[in-house]
């Protein structure tokens, strides 16, 4: 007994050993409940594991270490775009080889797809790489290959990276702005809004050669190095201003478009600007939206301001830019031009005339039904040329500019020039300064104890009043907070409860639709928006499978898509939350014959717009399976919204003749054959629906009802399509048979 003691404690001193050599390098469980779950790396310099980014949604994360941990830096996010309730979601390394993410113990929100049946270790590096390897030492994962906003000193960026901003400085979330290599070897910049792609950096109007860049070497890699040098395969390099101080650094694309380098104050962990690509903010492409124009100065920084005659789409998001106050009419008689000066807009030209006078121009602005006015700039002090425009987007007011923008408005309304939204008049735009970092000299220690102490005090007695007044608002917040729910900061994907949306409706008293789905009623709701709120039928799916679709949807991000604001998914009920459209359904549209040929154009074009994303730029390859009139809603402009995603399929990219439909999907008249024949289902099948209505809105007439035969003879059963083939081999010229089914 004396000798087995001894060795008890010998073996159970090892255990403890072995287990404090481990922990801090692998790590098997991550739970969002414990705020101690967390990796810290062997410098402490960086920390991974789960943090908040809005009320109930959190992302797994890594961070430079902050002393007080409070508002710490991010470096890195895994699911910046699916974020995971705060309560049972875990990150959990596999006995396979996979780390897995999951959402409340039910959904796999991030997965590395990662194999391997030894042992393995996940370690986060001195230089903030996020590493899952294999104890040989074999690698099947890091984080600086999947980077989000920001590149680390050390971390390449190659041909298959690049960086993504946050859609806002508050939401963390896949924003409008890249940083890639293309195609001819070039690093740029572009903006990718929901509408309009294009690249702002290198400047567009200059060539690849002026802008200093080679297309001749393909390795594509660039790198911050630690003091502070950037050097890229394009031949781009730059040096920030405390180049040569051993510094922490990173690299970040913010939500503005400006790509910056931020270097920390090893005395105050303050960050601040070392570096930055555009001095003039305004250049940036899509910054204040179409429609709107951009000013800069250093006191109040970037402004935003809606052209004369329009008004702001979205009061907490200038991407969205603004709508006219006015409808054009292609009558040009109709039509007069506001002059607006020291304003410029880049890009979306109709036509461009060197050597133009002011009434040329105009003149070749009215010949266009699109065109929205026009630019005239003066060229190297000899001669104006114009730039008529069919896109007011990336405005911004330049005192530089020598010429003048002239707005195309109706007659009649010359009282604009003094209704501008904001005032943001173009006086002085200032460049943004980075300062060159120097030696500080020696200060006498009193003195700096001083100047410290008493502004510290005040700030203090401040804090202490502020920190009771933001306990007391929050204190009372809470109480109404639904705390199960995903609440996303800036206008994001949330739950509702079922008591919430009945008071919403009053009781679901008002019935604004219904369908085969379920009946939609037009609620308010608590933050006085107002929605519309669809009552789905006892669902036959589970909880699990409709908050899945749920969230896809919900992340769907396109101006000719419905936007969903949230869902409820309680007991037996299931209700989603729908942005409300002011004119109803094309549906109700063509029946009550409101809408001309330039309307239905629009609609046309906005249809297939967002049927295109769908198809091929969204995240997840969606297959709609029930495009008709009913399921194409119009906002307050008759811009199209595409909703009713009941029937939709989620398809694998990789596999493009998927056909695992269980049952036929669609609505009659607006099937594609592929359905009766049992071919595989492609995106094919909503083009087809799309183009039966297409002919709706051509010909007047029902895909199904109310088709006359050869003979004239009204058919109550006839199809659409097949009347337009008959009329089509009838006449043999092009215009006849066109104007016939018109």
């Amino acid at each position: 007994m004396a000798i087995s003691i001894p060795f008890f404690l010998l073996l159970l001193a090892l255990y403890f050993q072995y287990c404090s050599s481990s922990s801090s390098s692998q790590v098997l469980f991550l739970s969002v409940e414990k705020p101690e779950d967390v990796i810290v790396s062997k410098n402490g310099l960086f920390s991974a594991g789960f943090q908040a980014i809005g009320e109930n949604a959190y992302c797994f994360a890594i961070w430079f270490t902050q002393p007080d941990h409070q508002n710490p830096t991010i470096a890195w996010m895994a699911n910046r775009d699916q974020p995971v309730n705060g309560i049972r979601s875990t990150l959990s390394l596999m006995k396979t080889g996979n780390l897995v993410l999951t959402d409340a113990g039910k959904f796999i929100a991030w997965t590395t797809d990662t194999a391997s049946s030894k042992t393995l270790e996940l370690v986060l590096e001195n230089n903030g790489n996020l590493v899952l390897r294999e104890l040989q030492g074999s690698i099947l994962w890091q984080s600086f290959d999947f980077p989000t906003n920001t590149l680390l000193p050390g971390q390449n960026l190659t041909r298959s990276i690049k960086l993504v901003s946050s859609r806002s400085e508050t939401n963390q979330s896949s924003g409008f702005y890249k940083l890639f290599y293309d195609n001819d070897n070039i690093l740029r910049l572009l903006y990718d809004g929901p509408d309009i792609s294009s690249t702002y950096w290198p400047d567009p109007w200059k060539s690849l050669w002026d802008a200093g860049r080679s297309t001749y070497n393909g390795s594509r890699v660039a790198v911050l190095d630690a003091l502070g040098y950037f050097v890229s395969s394009d031949n781009y390099n730059f040096k920030t201003s405390d180049y040569g101080l051993v510094l922490q650094r990173r690299l970040t694309l913010d939500s503005d478009g400006n790509l910056r380098v931020y270097s920390r104050e090893q005395d105050t962990n303050e960050w601040y600007v070392s570096w930055l690509v555009k001095s003039q903010p305004c250049t940036i492409h899509g910054i204040c939206g179409p429609n709107s124009t951009c000013s800069y100065d250093s006191k109040h920084g970037r402004k935003c301001s809606c052209l004369q005659g329009y008004a702001m789409r979205n009061h907490s998001d200038w991407s969205y830019g603004c709508k006219p106050k006015f409808q054009l009419s292609c009558n040009r008689s109709n039509s007069w031009f506001q002059p607006t000066h020291n304003i410029e807009f880049y890009g979306y030209d109709l036509n461009h005339t060197e050597n133009s006078t002011y009434r040329e121009c105009e003149n070749l602005c009215l010949q266009s039904c699109d065109c929205k006015g026009f630019q005239l700039s003066f060229q190297n002090g000899q001669y104006f040329t114009c730039y008529t425009k069919y896109l007011l987007l990336n405005g911004r007011c330049s005192p530089s500019f020598e010429g003048a923008t002239y707005l195309r408005v109706p007659k009649g309304m010359h009282n604009f020039s003094s209704h501008r939204q904001t005032d943001g008049e173009c006086t002085h735009v200032n460049f943004v300064k980075i300062d060159r970092v120097y030696t500080k000299e020696h200060e006498n220690s009193f003195v700096k104890f001083f100047l410290w102490f008493v502004p510290a005090i005040g700030a203090f007695e401040i804090f202490t009043v502020f920190s009771v007044w933001v306990f007391l608002i929050r204190t009372k917040l809470k109480s109404n907070r639904d705390q199960q729910g995903y609440h996303i900061v800036a206008n994001g994907f949330r739950k509702f409860s079922y008591e919430e949306l009945k008071d919403a409706t009053r009781g679901f008293s008002e019935e604004i639709g219904r369908g085969a789905g379920g009946v939609v009623y037009k609620g308010v709701l608590s933050d006085q928006r107002v929605a519309a709120i669809k009552r789905l039928n006892e669902a036959n799916q589970g909880e699990e499978e409709f908050l899945t679709e749920a969230s896809i949807i919900g992340r769907l991000n396109h101006m000719n898509l419905i936007e969903m604001w949230g869902y409820c998914a309680e007991g037996k009920h299931r209700l989603l939350v729908y942005e409300y459209m002011e004119n109803g359904s094309l549906a109700g549209n063509l029946m009550s014959n409101t809408l001309d040929w330039k309307k239905m154009y629009d609609i046309s074009l906005g249809m297939a717009r967002g049927l295109a994303y769908l198809h091929e730029e969204c995240l997840d390859w969606i297959l709609h399976c029930d495009i008709k009139p009913q399921n194409i809603l119009l906002d307050s402009n008759y811009q199209p919204k595409i909703a009713d995603f009941g029937l939709s399929k989620l398809q694998n990219r990789n596999n493009l003749n998927n056909s695992s439909f269980s049952m036929i999907r669609g609505t009659r008249g607006y099937m594609a054959p592929e359905w009766i024949f049992k071919l595989p289902i492609t995106s094919k099948v909503d083009v087809y629906s799309y183009g039966i209505v297409l002919l709706e809105m051509i010909t007047g007439k029902s895909s199904t009802m109310g088709v006359q035969n050869v003979s004239g003879v009204e058919e109550p059963h006839g199809r659409l399509v097949t009347w337009v083939r008959e009329k089509r081999n009838q006449r043999f010229e092009m215009a006849s048979w066109v104007e016939e089914i018109i």
